[in-house]
């Protein structure tokens, strides 16, 4: 019922940016929560960043929390992940997700839908 298509993953030197997008589709998008993972070597998929269709509201994570913002735009049903200052162990496959909107949810457990993933590597 949800499809996700992400873009824009890739190379960049420590301290660089890159703008993750999710292309949301299908019939119940819209009534999920958006999220970001990122799942690096040897590490468990961890919580990067959530936010609401609806309200905008959005959660971040303590480990990314002023570097990364997460944002979306309704009228594209596109959800981004600015990422700055970018640091060698940013280096990760970050996936988009979808799931809960009643509640925070952060534990990959509660998001049903994924995106393919995309690299992001991060040089030092």
């Amino acid at each position: 019922q949800v499809q996700l298509l992400e873009s824009g993953g890739g190379l960049v030197q420590t301290g660089g940016s890159l703008r993750l997008s999710c292309i949301a589709s299908g019939p119940t998008f819209s009534n999920y929560a958006m999220g970001w993972f990122c799942h690096a070597p040897g590490k468990e998929r961890e919580f990067v960043a959530r936010i609401t269709w609806s309200v905008g509201s959005t959660y971040v994570a303590d480990s990314v929390k002023g570097r990364f913002t997460i944002s979306r735009d309704n009228a594209k049903n596109t959800v981004y992940l600015q990422m700055n200052s970018l640091k060698p162990e940013d280096t990760a496959i970050y996936y988009c997700a979808a799931g809960p909107k009643y509640y925070i949810a952060i534990r990959r457990d509660d998001y049903g839908y994924w995106g393919q993933g995309n690299q992001v590597t991060v040089s030092s």
